[in-house]
């Protein structure tokens, strides 16, 4: 009958240096270097054991953050499924180790792929670890970004005008003055016509041209009508 997978979670732990550090501990029982890592109590779930495992190996209190991935190897001829989650340690322990943990070195990624004792954990970090320090590295800018302060536009001073200086106020018009009255238009003004009147076609004779004196319209004088211009226009001809 096949046997159960035992079930444990851990971190990739960094401590926040120019060069970031990661947590590897040596175990007491085997003096081997390994992740810090652990089995899940009954009843807890992988994320929250991962946390507890790593303070009681490192002694450090951590912030668990992005999900790395899952190891899976065989371990006394049973399955050993770990999960693992990128976590961040203060720079001071707070904690004793455990008992079953000799000491905790914090390396450069280089020095603790070589620390590693296991295979399988040295070929894990090789791939999860430089994603774990790219996030880390983000997530510190996005941090400090937020931390630093908005600038703000420098104010506009607005001086308000002084109470003693008179304030000019523009008279209202005057309602009682007299309206200035146009001079009535005269009809006898001479007035430019747009256009000459054409010539007439036929000239008149020069035998009595030069003695015709022009017909003046007066606009004042009531107009007569045709007949009688023309017996004076005939009266002055003889």
């Amino acid at each position: 009958m096949a046997r159960a997978p035992v079930l444990a979670a851990g971190g990739i732990v960094l401590r926040r240096q120019a060069t970031p550090l990661i947590a590897v501990v040596r175990l007491r029982k085997r003096n081997e270097w390994v992740l810090p890592k652990g089995k899940l109590d009954d009843g807890e779930t992988p994320r929250a054991a991962a946390e507890r495992e790593v303070l009681e190996e490192t002694g450090h209190e951590v912030s668990v953050h992005e999900f790395l991935g899952t190891l899976v190897y065989d371990s006394g001829g049973r399955y050993k499924v770990v999960h693992y989650w990128r976590m961040e340690a203060g720079d001071e322990q707070a904690y004793e180790l455990m008992y079953d943990i000799k000491a905790v070195d914090w390396l450069p990624l280089d020095e603790a792929l070589e620390r590693l004792s296991r295979d399988h954990e040295r070929a894990f970090l090789e791939n999860v670890g430089p994603i774990a320090l790219q996030a880390a590295a983000l997530s510190g800018a996005t941090r400090r970004k937020a931390a630093k302060p908005a600038t703000r536009p420098p104010r506009r001073t607005v001086t308000p005008p002084s109470v003693s200086e008179p304030t000019t106020v523009p008279e209202p018009a005057q309602l009682d003055a007299p309206i200035a009255q146009e001079e009535p238009f005269s009809a006898t003004e001479a007035v430019e016509p747009a256009m000459s009147a054409p010539a007439p076609k036929a000239e008149l004779e020069p035998s009595f041209a030069s003695d015709i004196e022009p017909v003046v319209i007066d606009a004042r004088r009531p107009r007569r009508n045709f007949i009688e211009r023309v017996r004076d226009w005939l009266r002055r001809a003889a």
